[in-house]
């Protein structure tokens, strides 16, 4: 057999897999690790959802095995490291969904600016405009490029930090992003996007040393990993007022439980890692994790790999292309 899928995909991207290779769909496996590991002796490539553990015991039982897909953001339960030792591709797409997360974003700003009300001139507690806003970005995915669009629709000033791109890099002046260091960044701006991908040297970044300069009144949406922030530090300028609100697509499991900093802190909003998932970008994802599919099981020769240590490799990101083949 040349492919397992075990996440639900639409039926014409199935039709179109169905269409040019053996395969088999099994969502049942994704609950059920020692079916799973039997069903991939023979599996050429599998579509794999966040449920299915990938690691080095799964590898070792698919000795065909070429490619794994991911048609989610993220990539838990895929251990990329025994993935690179076994010379077994990540395929997924970075920006297909990047449109559904820009607009889940823009979307947080609008409500928290509105609902959370400051004083005016006239001593009224009155909302903001999202157009007169100085809005921070911090990171610079492809989600970035598509807010930065949006943005600029609504007359906002857009500015940016990663640690990863240079000011003079060009992708800044590409998208319409002014570069600032991180705390000048924070200083200015009435409202700020945190998309940084996370890594454990940026683990509480936003802390002590950052938070308590943002501007007055700012407001801060988060659709990165909840690690980036120190919870006591911004739980102190929540219950302060000098950040305004905050909205979190996810938060670290126990985070809200009582007697931590952030339990009870009505200005603070968490949604369930819906952000970056839409109709229309699960269908984008899923077409680009199909094609690449296709290609490797073209590509690729049904013999046994050799399981032999590598270096770690970088998973392969996919540019979405168009909705149907």
């Amino acid at each position: 057999m040349k492919l397992l899928v075990v996440e639900p995909l639409e039926a014409e991207i199935m039709q179109w897999l169905e269409s040019r290779h053996e395969v088999r769909f099994a969502p049942e496996l994704a609950l059920d690790p020692r079916a799973l590991r039997q069903a991939l002796y023979n599996v050429r490539a599998m579509i794999a959802p966040p449920s299915a553990p990938v690691d080095a015991q799964t590898l070792h039982s698919a000795p065909l095995l070429r490619a794994i897909g991911r048609v989610s953001a993220g990539l838990e339960n895929i251990d990329l490291d025994a993935c690179a030792r076994a010379g077994v591709e990540v395929v997924r797409s970075l920006t297909a969904t990047a449109q559904a997360e820009a607009e889940f974003m823009i979307g947080a700003l609008l409500s928290m600016l509105r609902r959370v009300p400051v004083v005016g001139t006239d001593g009224l507690l009155v909302g903001r405009e999202l157009g007169s806003a100085t809005v921070g970005l911090i990171g610079m995915p492809p989600a970035a490029r598509s807010m930065s669009a949006l943005l600029a629709a609504f007359g906002s000033k857009v500015v940016g930090y990663d640690p990863s791109l240079h000011a003079s890099d060009g992708v800044w002046e590409r998208w319409k992003v002014q570069p600032l260091p991180l705390r000048e960044l924070l200083e200015r701006c009435d409202a700020v996007c945190v998309q940084l991908s996370y890594f454990s040297r940026y683990h509480g970044l936003l802390g002590e040393r950052f938070l308590p300069h943002c501007k007055p009144n700012q407001v801060i949406v988060c659709t990165a990993h909840s690690g980036l922030f120190d919870d006591a530090a911004l739980a102190r300028e929540l219950a302060g007022g000098r950040i305004a609100a905050a909205w979190f697509d996810s938060l670290e499991p126990g985070a809200l439980d009582p007697g931590r900093p952030l339990a009870g802190i009505s200005t603070l909003q968490v949604t369930p890692c819906v952000a970056s998932t839409t109709r229309e970008s699960r269908l984008r994802s899923a077409w680009a994790v199909a094609r690449r599919i296709d290609e490797l099981i073209a590509a690729a020769p049904a013999t046994p790999r050799e399981f032999r240590p590598t270096e770690p490799g970088v998973p392969t990101d996919l540019a979405d292309g168009p909705a149907s083949p």
